[in-house]
């Protein structure tokens, strides 16, 4: 389940994020670790994710947060790259991905199955288009509701 705080989060940080031109790929809030850790994934859409966008990136989201005072208590801020082996999410992703294998994750269940594999065909506003062993299967975005690099 997604923490409360998220929405939040992400509503600060994109501003953030694109004014600098980089993309928020993922926030997540770990409340199990001391003190709690607030993760949130960046790309450059244009190049690798460098450590000089995560250090900016780290600085400006910091000051905000500070301002607005929505964080509960001592936290630890990270600022990360997601890597290769993440989630799906942008055009480029599905672009720079076309032909390698997914795993699409569907709640509810897609014609009984919730978890799919297959080669990415790509995707366009409808569906998220795979090649199962030679036949094609057009999984509706309504019910995705992840598409991830299989391993």
């Amino acid at each position: 389940m997604t923490h409360p705080l998220i929405p939040q989060i992400i509503d600060l940080a994109t501003p953030i994020v694109q004014e600098m031109g980089l993309d928020v790929v993922e926030v997540v809030f770990q409340t199990n670790k001391r003190p709690p850790v607030l993760r949130v994934d960046i790309r450059n859409p244009d190049s690798d994710t460098s450590l000089n966008d995560c250090e900016q990136v780290s600085r400006a989201l910091e000051a905000v947060l500070d301002e607005t005072a929505i964080m509960p208590g001592a936290y630890v801020l990270e600022i990360s790259s997601p890597g290769i082996s993440r989630y799906l999410s942008s055009e480029r992703d599905f672009v720079a991905f076309k032909g390698f294998e997914v795993n699409v994750t569907t709640n509810p269940p897609y014609k009984d199955k919730k978890q799919w594999q297959g080669r990415l065909q790509g995707r366009d506003d409808k569906a998220v288009y795979l090649n199962r062993k030679g036949r094609a299967i057009a999984i509706p975005w309504a019910v995705i509701t992840q598409v991830q690099l299989a391993d």
